[in-house]
């Protein structure tokens, strides 16, 4: 199979650091990723299903692997040689068309569920995560025995597979997976505001994750007043395409929520502020930007990966302001009291939130360097999401199986 590698090289991390931050292109081609021809994964056992991926998205979390800037914290948590790729739209030998709920839960890996009919995600024991059968792996995209989305082949197992309709169109479906977790971001805001008549939500940042935020804030929270700070004038169209009450530039997101609730300013803490944050960014800036915001006894919902952060808790002790992060999906107590799956919400709204619009570009795995860079450069460049299209890889392989077959 083609597929776009990973490998534990350190040499080759500390190149892609260095210049990532003159060009993620280049950082790619001399840092630790590598394109190649490898052995598909074996399936690991019953229950278990190749899936050709037809779309695979380019995460956050991707970049930071490509750059060389992830955290140490994942070094127990994945298995080297990884192929990542998480935002996966794919086919399986059927035919059928999925998308894919990464988390190699405690299905996936043949233990027992921590409730019935629990999501990948759910459960308060992560031991799973790093024992047999499979290699270590938080997730399809960064576990050795799965491989990734950015290949033309993968195995995942049944209970992370969601069969999608006829009429959703593949560019629609890679986005399910970033929606998912943009509801479940937005689910915890919600949950800290019950029984407020009008609340008021930030949302810090407006990238694919936090546009994806403000989608389930306004799918469960239709009477909240969102408050969306973007940095670029794509982001900002979408982030009311999708139902913020107001968008302002970042730098204006402070002063905006002050106007809005109708609070006073203490240096640079307001003195009341939004009821909840979700911050989509995950710096020591914008962290901080959400605890100066987020009024007392407020909560802060980090759905941005950060890695090593300086930021001064003092204020988060004197407000008594909850920090809570917030790792993809698993299954959700809504409103109304009733329980679903993320992804099975994600689903459900995808074609509501029409979030192919959000779909910017995609590219061959063959132009990798240029399809990275132009994730990393996404806001100034007026996109939102890039991805790689493997059709037409599937296509080919499709062709020389049945040239081998005619001779």
């Amino acid at each position: 199979m083609k597929a776009l590698r990973i490998d534990r090289n350190t040499g080759r991390f500390m190149l892609a650091r260095l210049v990532s931050g003159i060009d993620t292109g280049s950082a790619a081609k001399i840092g630790p990723l590598t394109l190649g021809d490898d052995d598909a994964p074996a399936l690991p056992g019953s229950g278990w299903h190749r899936v050709y991926p037809r779309l695979t998205g380019i995460c956050g979390s991707d970049l930071a692997t490509v750059e060389g800037h992830a955290s140490t914290y994942f070094e127990n948590w994945v298995s080297f040689p990884f192929v990542p790729g998480h935002e996966i739209v794919g086919e399986l030998e059927s035919g059928e068309r999925v998308v894919i709920e990464p988390v190699l839960g405690h299905a996936a890996r043949g233990h027992a569920l921590p409730f019935e009919n629990a999501a990948p995600g759910d459960g308060d024991d992560y031991a799973h995560l790093a024992l047999p059968p499979l290699e270590p792996g938080i997730q399809i995209g960064f576990c050795n025995s799965t491989g990734g989305g950015w290949a033309t082949e993968l195995v995942a197992h049944e209970s992370q597979i969601h069969r999608i309709p006829d009429d959703m169109s593949d560019e629609r479906a890679v986005l399910i997976e970033p929606l998912a977790g943009g509801i479940h971001s937005a689910l915890q805001a919600i949950e800290s505001v019950r029984g407020v008549e009008s609340p008021v939500i930030a949302v810090q940042g407006a990238g694919t994750m936090g546009l994806c935020a403000v989608a389930g804030l306004r799918a469960f929270a239709p009477h909240a007043h969102v408050v969306v700070g973007a940095r670029y004038p794509a982001q900002m169209r979408a982030a009311k395409e999708l139902g913020a009450t107001t968008v302002v530039k970042s730098s204006e997101l402070s002063r905006t929520v002050r106007h809005v609730v109708g609070c006073h300013v203490v240096g640079d803490y307001l003195s009341s502020g939004a009821h909840a944050t979700i911050d989509a960014v995950g710096n020591s800036d914008s962290i901080a930007t959400s605890i100066r915001i987020t009024r007392p006894r407020g909560r802060v919902v980090l759905m941005g990966m950060p890695a090593q952060v300086d930021v001064d808790l003092t204020g988060l002790w004197h407000r008594e302001t909850e920090l809570k992060g917030s790792y993809t999906y698993g299954t959700e107590t809504l409103p109304d009291g009733s329980r679903r799956r993320t992804f099975d919400l994600a689903i459900d709204l995808a074609g509501t939130f029409r979030t192919e619009r959000l779909l910017s570009a995609t590219y061959p795995l063959s132009d990798y360097s240029h399809a990275l860079r132009h994730a990393a450069e996404a806001g100034p460049r007026g996109a939102i999401k890039v991805a790689f299209d493997l059709r037409g890889e599937r296509s080919k392989k499709d062709s020389t199986s049945k040239k081998e077959g005619q001779h």
